[in-house]
């Protein structure tokens, strides 16, 4: 700011003073036609020449023509001219300078201002006058500039603030106040900022503030929603895990029962009933229904298949036939409980279809190693679980890593 004031400012107190000393010049002219104009035999009166001199405010006249210079008008000079300035052979350089060098010479000089008239008879013309005035013009004028350009300068800073207020502060104190009532309470969506604002980059930055405030509220709904199942899970889980101890007990009971079909039903019934209550005993551990790290071991697949068959056709009551066709001696390194579920799961969900699609069908369940060499043979037909028998004891070779 302060260097476009200087930009202007010198420029124009440079003008101003071409201009002064050209009306100088003027006058200076219109002195000396004035004293022309008497007739030859006749002089001009002491105190008419003064009176010339005094309202031109100049000491003397000299007028050039014709490479001859003549005097005028001549009155008094308190010293001789300090300096000299050719208004017809300076740049605009040099009058700057020479005005920046009026308001820092100290003192009333006397100089000599030679330039063109531009009234009547046009030639060159010399003066001789006082800095003085000159000086106290150019000061004038420079404060008028100053108080010009300071009240420029005011209102162009009311109006930056006015127009910065406008369409800067207020967008912003609005984004912050929605950020501050979502931060306070952030599961209300009526402090959700919805974008409004013209300027492109405040209104991406709208949008962005709506579009984060969405997807956090909905994180907080879900967490909530998550937090309250898991709370009804924990309490299910509870009330879940007593009936099953107690029906565990009733269970220990049975196997003192003398029926064969009762007494062989009832470590399958024990075996499912552990394993729920497992479950239930982590589902309250963790909160929710988090498995553990799986416990690897060799696991015969035959006895497990034909255990999740028996389980399944009770289920059905046979109304869907699942048989089994298992290798003798194949095993799987897996965790028992793991693989018991996700081989129910499978089961299950295949006899749902049957019982869907309400079409006659049964289910079978195949376990075979795999031949290096294909034979173009089926494998072995499913058979019943009561047809099964269980597999010899395993080898190493036998196993089978999955």
């Amino acid at each position: 700011m302060a260097v476009a004031e200087v930009l202007i400012f010198v420029p124009s107190v440079a003008r101003f003073r071409v201009d002064n000393l050209q009306s100088r010049l003027e006058l200076a002219q219109l002195a000396a036609l004035a004293q022309l104009a008497t007739p030859d035999q006749q002089e001009v009166a002491p105190a008419l020449e003064r009176q010339l001199l005094k309202t031109a405010d100049i000491f003397n006249v000299v007028l050039r023509r014709q490479d001859v210079r003549e005097l005028a008008l001549s009155g008094e000079m308190p010293q001789m001219p300090s300096a000299t300035y050719n208004l017809l052979e300076t740049t605009d350089v040099e009058l700057m300078r020479d005005a920046v060098a009026v308001f820092l010479t100290p003192g009333d000089r006397v100089i000599r201002v030679i330039g063109r008239a531009e009234l009547g008879d046009q030639g060159e013309i010399e003066i001789t006058m006082s800095e003085g005035p000159l000086r106290k013009a150019m000061i004038a004028y420079g404060l008028r500039i100053l108080y010009v350009s300071l009240a420029i300068s005011l209102a162009t800073a009311a109006l930056l603030f006015i127009a910065v207020r406008h369409y800067v502060v207020k967008p912003i104190s609005r984004v912050v106040r929605h950020m501050t009532a979502y931060r306070d309470a952030p599961e209300d969506s009526s402090g959700i900022i919805e974008p409004s604002n013209s300027i492109r980059e405040l209104r991406a930055a709208e949008t962005a503030l709506h579009d984060l405030q969405l997807q956090l509220t909905k994180a907080l709904r879900q967490k909530d929603r998550l937090a309250a199942l898991g709370g009804a899970v924990a309490k299910i889980s509870h009330d879940l895990r007593n009936l099953l101890t107690t029906a565990q007990l009733l269970v220990d009971r049975i196997e003192a029962s003398a029926d064969p079909a009762v007494r062989r039903t009832a470590p399958k019934l024990v075996a499912s009933l552990d394993r729920a209550i497992s479950l239930c005993e982590r589902t309250l551990t963790y909160g929710k229904a988090e498995e553990p790290a799986p416990v690897l071991a060799d696991v015969a697949l035959a006895p497990l298949l034909r255990e999740v068959a028996e389980n399944e056709s009770l289920a059905t009551e046979g109304r869907v036939p699942v048989t089994i066709s298992a290798g003798t001696g194949i095993a799987v390194r897996a965790d028992a409980d793991q693989l018991f579920r996700v081989l129910t799961n499978l089961v299950r969900n295949a006899v749902q279809a049957i019982e869907t699609s309400e079409k006659p069908g049964s289910v079978c369940i195949r376990a075979a190693r795999p031949s290096p060499r294909p034979t173009g043979r089926r494998t072995s037909s499913c058979e019943t679980p009561a047809q099964a028998r269980p597999s010899p004891r395993l080898s190493p070779s036998s196993q089978t890593l999955i």
